[in-house]
């Protein structure tokens, strides 16, 4: 049976957090590619902005009266295309402007976007949404390649300004792992996620595409 190590090449460096990584995907309660439109169509507000174990990642003002929770995966194509094409458009009008807050979430949907969202976590401070900025624009170095990914991940990395010190010791950190994991989990098991991206809008499913045209139809109602 092929496993996710098996089919990549991956560096002794990572195997740690990747074998981890593998088990935590492999026990999830929900399927990774399940239809957008499974789980419940909204979740209780409170319950949703209740995230423990990390800070959560946030652009535009605290007090804009919506906030929009995206769970992404660092190897998922459509959330590189949301992140690319969408939401720039999407941040010059909503959220600049105060009217949105937005807060991504990691769901890391195989070893490689454990990997990812690690060292986007260690890079720290201001240089996190920067780093996954970065690895989304270079999803295609590294996250499919048959060859180790790790040399392109360390070139990402060391213009955040790691070391392959620092570099080794985020992708062996358990303690974050574990995090990381902890919130996919709740994703899945609480708030039913089961594809990337997903969005919840003030607590509701986004269901219509996740294009600009898509939130514009959801948020200028909610805007009035």
């Amino acid at each position: 049976m092929k496993t996710f190590l098996s089919k990549f090449s991956l560096d002794r460096r990572v195997t740690l957090a990747l074998a981890v990584a593998i088990a935590a995907a492999a026990t999830a309660a929900a399927p990774l590619h399940a239809a957008p439109g499974d789980g419940p169509t909204e979740v209780a507000v409170e319950a949703l902005m209740n995230q423990p174990e990390l800070p959560d990642l946030v652009m535009g003002n605290a007090d804009a009266k919506i906030t929009v929770v995206e769970y992404a995966s660092m190897t998922c194509g459509h959330c590189k295309q949301f992140h690319t094409k969408v939401l720039p458009d999407l941040k010059t009008k909503y959220v600049d402007t105060g009217k949105v807050r937005f807060i991504f979430r990691e769901f890391p949907l195989d070893p490689r976007a454990f990997a990812a969202s690690m060292l986007a976590r260690c890079a720290g401070g201001d240089k996190t949404l920067p780093m996954i900025g970065a690895l989304f624009e270079t999803q295609a170095d590294w996250a499919y390649v048959k060859e180790n990914p790790t040399p392109k991940l360390f070139e990402i990395a060391k213009q955040a300004g790691f070391t392959q010190e620092s570099f080794d010791k985020c992708l062996t950190d358990q303690a974050l792992l574990d995090k990381l994991t902890a919130i996919r989990t709740r994703a899945s098991e609480t708030f039913g996620v089961s594809a990337t991206p997903s969005f919840f809008i003030n607590g509701k499913k986004l269901t219509e595409p996740p294009t600009v045209e898509g939130f514009d139809k959801t948020l200028e109602p909610l805007l009035k």
